[in-house]
Parts: structure tokens; sequence; C-alpha cells
């Protein structure tokens, strides 16, 4: 797998980021939003997932750059019994807003 990481100018910490992911197909009932949990935590990453109303699963992922990335990657194939269609992934400003990684049960809507 390709090698993401990059440095910023100050210091040489991995560079931060965010992603904010909307998820298309049989997304939902197939323990994609626990699986997620799983590799975000694996992986330091920070925020939270939630299925949609519509049938798809939304997240918001922060932390380094390269752990970021592979999280998406990994939202592209799902977990077994997944069958991705879509993933639209919207990179925002990273806020440091969270503590760790949840799942958000109820719309938002």
């Amino acid at each position: 797998m390709q090698d993401f990481k990059k440095l910023t100018a100050q210091g040489g910490e991995p560079m931060k980021v965010r992603a904010h992911v909307f998820v298309s197909g049989r997304v939902q009932g197939v323990f994609f939003r626990s699986e997620t949990i799983y590799e975000a935590k694996k992986r330091g990453v920070k925020g939270w997932v939630c299925n949609l109303p519509d049938g798809r699963v939304e997240a918001v992922f922060e932390g380094e750059e390269n752990n970021v990335k592979e999280l998406v990657e990994f939202c592209r194939r799902g977990p077994p019994g997944a069958r991705v269609t879509d993933v639209d992934v919207k990179w925002e400003n990273y806020t440091g807003e969270f503590r760790d990684f949840e799942i958000r049960y109820g719309y938002r809507f």
C-alpha cells in the first residue's frame, strides 16, 4: 500500500486531517459501523460513524493523514457482507474536537 505519510513544515509531525465520508450500497445491517470502529481505533483515528435514513453510512474521521486515508480505503470495500457502490469524501479542516471514535445513534435531520 502506498505510504501517504507527509510531514508538516513545523516540527516534522505527521499532518492531521479530517474526512467527512458518505458510503452508499449495501452498508447497513452488515456490521459496517462496528468494523469501522475497530479499524479506526486500530489506527488511532477519532470521530464517529452512523447510519442514515436513506441507507447510507456517514462518518467523520480525524487523525494522522496516512491513517485517515487507510480508513477511507477500508470504507471503499467495507466488511464482509457489504457491497459498497460509492464513497463520497469531503476533506475538511482538522478540528481536534474528538476524544475517541464512536457510533452515533439517531438521525441529525
